[in-house]
This record gives C-alpha cells, sequence and structure tokens, in this order.
C-alpha cells in the first residue's frame, strides 16, 4: 500500500453542503433520554437519527434503521462489508455557553455546537465521503457503510441491538477519538463488592458515577471526643472538614474528579476519607467492609494489595478505580471500574479480586465486562489506515493505547479507533460548554476519512 493521495480531495467540493447538514443536525437536541414509545434512546435521538439517514437517502444512498438504535447508510456491492460507526446523541449541553448549544454558530474559522466535534460532525463527513464515492462512480470490491448509532453517550447499547440484527463488518473505524490510531483499548470490568456496616460511621456516601474519581465524600460518625479530635489532627491527606451536627460528627471530603481510565491524575475523596478513618478506628470499629477497603484498596490507583496489579508493553498498567460508595446502618456497598492492559487474562484478574473480598467475608459481584480490544500493529487494516492519514497530512500516523471505550469495541478486534482530533489540536470543549470545531481542521479531517474509506471499498486488505 501506499501513501500517495488518490481520492480523500473529492470532499472539497462538498464542504458548504456539509455545513448546511451538520447545521440541521446540530439543531436536534439529541441527548438520549428514557424510552418512549418506539424510541429506545427517547424522540430528540430518534429524530436526529432519522435526519442523518434522510439526508443519506437524499443522496441516492440505500438505508436501514434498526429500531431506531441504530442504521446505516450504504455504498456499493459484494459479500464484505467495511464500516465507518459514528452517533448522532450528545451529551447534555450544560450551563457556560457562549452561544445557543443547538445552533450551529460561526466566529470565524470556529464552529460552535453541542456534537460538532462529538460526533455530529464526523457522521455528516463520514456520509458525504459516501455521496462522493457514489458521485464519482467508483467501484469497490466490497459495501462500505456508515453505520449511526443512537445511544453512543449512555451505554453504548445501541450497536449490539444494531449487529442482531445486520452482519458485522470485517473492517471498521470510528472517528470519535484521536489521530493516530487507537488500536488498544484496555479491558473495562466493573465491580460491586458489599459487606457488613460500621460500629462507629453511621452513613458513608461517596462518588456519583463508577468511571470517575469521586470528588466528595460525606460521612456521619459517633465517637469519643478523644477520637474525634484525633480524626480533625490526622496526618492522612486530604481535604477534609469538619462539622458537629445533631445526628453526629460529620466529615466532607473534597477531592479532584478524573475519568476512571486514569485515577492517578485525580484525588479519591472517598478512598482518602476511609483512610483517615482507618487511622484512627480499629478494624472492630470500622467493621468488615470499611475495614477491608481500608486494608485491601487503600489509595491504591493500580490494584496491587488486591492481587490484581499487571502491565504490558501495549496498553501498561491496570487501573483500579473506588467509584461509588454508600454505607448506611445495615450494610456498605462499594463499585470500581477497573481497566486491564491489552493482554491480560479478565478470568485471572476477576478471580484474584473475588477470591480476596470473599476471604474478608464480602459479597462480589461482576457487574460488566468489555472485553480489551488489540489490533496488531503489523495488521494490513491498520497500515491501509496510516497510510491515508500520511497521505492527506505527509506525516506519519502513530499508534497509541488508551483506557477509555468506543465503537471501535463493537466490531470485535475488526475496528480501531481513528480521528477525529489532531495531537497538535487545543481543547475543543467535548462534553464541556462551547463544543466547537476548527473549519479548516475538520476538512482536513473529511480528507483523511474520505481517502480511507475509498481505500476501504476498493484494496485487498
Amino acid at each position: 500500500m501506499n501513501s500517495t493521495l488518490q481520492f480523500g480531495h473529492h470532499i472539497d467540493a462538498y464542504r458548504e453542503d456539509m455545513l448546511r447538514d451538520l447545521a440541521a443536525l446540530i439543531a436536534i437536541p439529541s441527548v438520549a433520554s428514557e424510552p418512549e414509545g418506539n424510541y429506545p434512546f427517547g424522540r430528540e435521538s430518534a429524530r436526529a437519527l432519522e435526519l442523518a439517514l434522510g439526508i443519506a437517502e437524499k443522496m441516492g444512498l440505500s438505508t436501514y434503521n434498526a429500531d431506531y438504535y441504530a442504521g446505516h447508510a450504504e455504498y456499493g456491492e459484494g459479500e464484505e462489508i467495511a464500516a465507518v460507526l459514528a452517533h448522532v446523541d450528545v451529551v447534555p449541553a450544560g450551563e457556560g455557553w457562549d452561544s445557543d448549544p443547538f445552533t450551529l454558530t460561526q466566529k470565524g474559522d470556529l464552529l460552535f455546537g453541542r456534537g460538532t466535534a462529538d460526533d455530529k460532525g464526523e457522521a455528516i463527513a463520514a456520509l458525504y465521503a459516501l455521496k462522493a464515492l457514489k458521485d464519482a462512480g467508483v467501484v469497490g470490491k466490497r459495501r462500505l457503510r456508515v453505520i449511526l448509532g443512537a445511544g453512543e453517550e449512555v451505554g453504548m447499547d445501541d450497536l449490539p441491538h444494531y449487529f442482531s440484527k445486520q452482519p458485522m463488518p470485517q473492517y471498521a473505524f470510528t472517528p470519535d477519538a484521536e489521530y493516530g490510531i487507537c488500536n488498544r483499548e484496555k479491558g473495562i470490568l466493573r465491580i460491586r463488592i458489599e459487606g457488613p456496616a460500621s460500629s462507629v460511621v453511621d452513613d458513608f456516601q461517596g462518588g456519583s458515577v463508577v468511571n470517575a474519581v469521586p470528588d466528595r465524600a460525606n460521612v456521619i460518625l459517633h465517637c469519643p471526643l478523644e477520637q474525634a479530635k484525633a480524626l480533625s489532627e490526622s496526618s492522612v491527606p486530604g481535604r477534609f472538614e469538619f462539622s458537629v451536627t445533631e445526628k453526629g460528627l460529620e466529615i466532607f471530603s473534597r477531592g479532584t474528579a478524573v475519568h476512571a481510565m486514569q485515577p492517578d491524575k485525580g484525588f479519591n475523596a472517598v478512598s482518602h476519607a476511609i483512610q483517615l478513618l482507618g487511622s484512627v478506628f480499629s478494624k472492630e470499629e470500622l467493621g468488615g467492609f470499611l475495614a477491608f477497603l481500608n486494608r485491601f484498596v487503600g489509595c491504591e490507583t493500580n490494584g496491587t494489595s488486591l492481587g490484581i496489579a499487571c502491565e504490558d508493553e501495549p496498553s501498561g498498567s491496570l487501573t483500579c478505580n473506588l467509584g461509588l460508595l454508600h454505607l448506611n446502618s445495615e450494610k456498605g456497598e462499594a463499585c470500581f471500574d477497573i481497566r486491564y492492559p491489552v493482554t491480560a487474562d479478565s478470568e485471572t484478574i476477576i478471580q484474584a479480586f473475588r477470591s480476596c473480598a470473599e476471604k474478608a467475608g464480602m459479597k462480589f459481584t461482576v457487574m460488566e465486562h468489555t472485553p480489551a480490544l488489540y489490533l496488531p500493529a503489523d495488521s494490513p487494516f491498520i497500515h491501509l489506515l496510516q497510510n491515508s492519514y500520511t497521505a492527506v497530512t505527509g506525516k506519519p500516523c502513530e499508534l497509541y493505547a488508551t483506557g477509555g471505550g468506543t465503537y471501535a469495541r463493537a466490531v470485535c478486534g475488526r475496528g480501531v479507533a481513528f480521528g477525529p482530533l489532531f495531537p497538535d489540536e487545543p481543547d475543543r470543549g467535548l462534553h464541556n460548554a462551547n463544543e466547537h470545531i476548527d473549519i479548516n481542521r475538520y476538512m482536513e479531517h473529511a480528507r483523511i476519512c474520505l481517502e480511507a474509506m475509498y481505500r476501504m471499498l476498493t484494496e485487498e486488505i
């Protein structure tokens, strides 16, 4: 395969049409919500999917709607299928915008709006790449699909439903990350442990979601004055506030939230609050649940004391985040988000954690397991994408790993994350206020996307 530009520049002719249709798609506040009739992710998410598929139909492309979970636009013929995976749902707008988040607003070369970068802009670029191939009458070796999900931001249950009705592509990429190519996504385990309550702690609440480092925790307890004084004078690191209320001594622990894939970059308010309690109270006073967390979890972020620490060269170290904790007078419950290396054995990790917990009298439950993704560097499809990137940019396309999760996992080792954001781009506000794209970098991404799709359609892989 060569890295000479073959077809990607053809997308430039569609620039104004792309921006027009992007504006229409941005105007739909497609935040996935509770099921509503035939719409599994709510009416607005369904509207966005309908609009995108309608745009494809006007282009003369064949389309399919999988019960409003996801759908596709298709060009070409053949038994094999190659695909681009994008999504039309978005996260809530939130506060702090300088313009209407659901109106595409141009300021110089920047376009603002919820979904411009994640992932409506990429959906439009991929659809117009299909149109460019169709308009030019390109004859390929397989079918090429743009598969659009409607529930990516709320658990990615959309594509499993779609693939229960449609065949899996042989090759796929999702433009929902960064350039170069993310060919390694760590496995994700969500684990819950439950155990007995404490004799001194009446209530302990911390965290809001399992996949983020908790930035706050509240503890209510009763203890003698000397122990209360010892807590307030403890050398345990943390940002603790103490107050006496009618319920007892209240401790508020402040942390720093980050994504669970890099817990060492944050400061866990729950873990440090447990460590604070453990510096004053005995194991018997803490009770089995908190004593277990203090002994076998502590403030570690790699699972060493649980016996699950491991690492590999392709993707790095296992991470372990204590994301949620709820304790009352009856029992305690904690939930963990674990990201394990791509070559690690998930069953070994599960059994090690289970054994440690059950020996201490805890109830252990695997809540969710998403296997790792690993497409080796010498795969022909990796070379195809690298050459496409180089053909447009003139630069090499590096490989990287992540602890995060993308649609690439949905195609069972046949896909990767590829674009759309370039390594030298500033923060585009994904999931934050004032989400935006630079028109020039967006069109550069569109060229890469079309170049890759042209090669996916026409080359032996």
